[in-house]
């Protein structure tokens, strides 16, 4: 599945309104994303289950997968495409197991290759470095160097995704560095028209090589 990732990463932002934030998942859905992963840190629990199964609808609407920030169960529940862990959330390859060959499963590695290499035969479909630039989102990530996205597709069967701080004005030089997927919050979710910014990042994809 690895190399059928490319493109935009939606990655929903901590929002207080939920129809507001699902107004600007489809907003980014219509706009050519099929990518979205639904993080949230501060919702309680009933909650999370609710905006996740709209959001599963919501993908499934335009042909869209799914991936669960870091609950395993969550996904299952509302049966997402995947699911993303992070260096704290669990051992990949139990994650592989328990998800089986076609879910997708996502590693965040931050600036270690050697991560990126653990996590890809562990059986992880993509692999996120960052922040490759300064972050809103975690103002304290470790930088990641570009260089590190040529290395993965020089070397790993694993897609790689770039996250943190990226805008329409750098994120050509993360393409043509070899990222696959270009995961983005407050560039695309703080735009004025969601939609057009969404099908902008699509474009840069489209003309750039695969």
């Amino acid at each position: 599945m690895a190399d059928k990732l490319r493109g935009l990463y939606a990655i929903t932002p901590e929002s207080p309104d939920g129809t507001c934030l699902l107004a600007d998942v489809e907003a980014a859905l219509a706009g050519g994303c099929r990518l979205v992963q639904y993080r949230d840190k501060t919702s309680a629990a009933p909650e999370r289950v609710a905006r996740a199964q709209a959001l599963r609808r919501l993908t499934l609407a335009h042909n869209a997968r799914l991936v669960i920030n870091d609950d395993m169960a969550l996904a299952f529940l509302v049966k997402a495409d995947g699911v993303h862990l992070g260096r704290e959330d669990g051992n990949l390859a139990a994650a592989r197991a328990i998800l089986g060959p076609t879910r997708l499963l996502g590693a965040s590695c931050y600036a270690d290759f050697s991560a990126a290499q653990r996590a890809a035969t562990a059986g992880a479909d993509y692999v996120a470095f960052g922040a490759v630039h300064p972050s809103p989102t975690k103002p304290n990530a470790t930088s990641a160097a570009v260089d590190l996205f040529f290395q993965a597709k020089t070397t790993l069967a694993a897609a790689s995704c770039a996250i943190g701080g990226i805008t329409l004005g750098n994120a050509p030089a993360l393409i043509a560095a070899g990222a696959d997927l270009l995961a983005v919050i407050t560039d695309l979710f703080s735009a004025p028209d969601i939609a057009a910014r969404a099908a902008a990042y699509q474009h840069l994809f489209d003309k750039a090589q695969p």
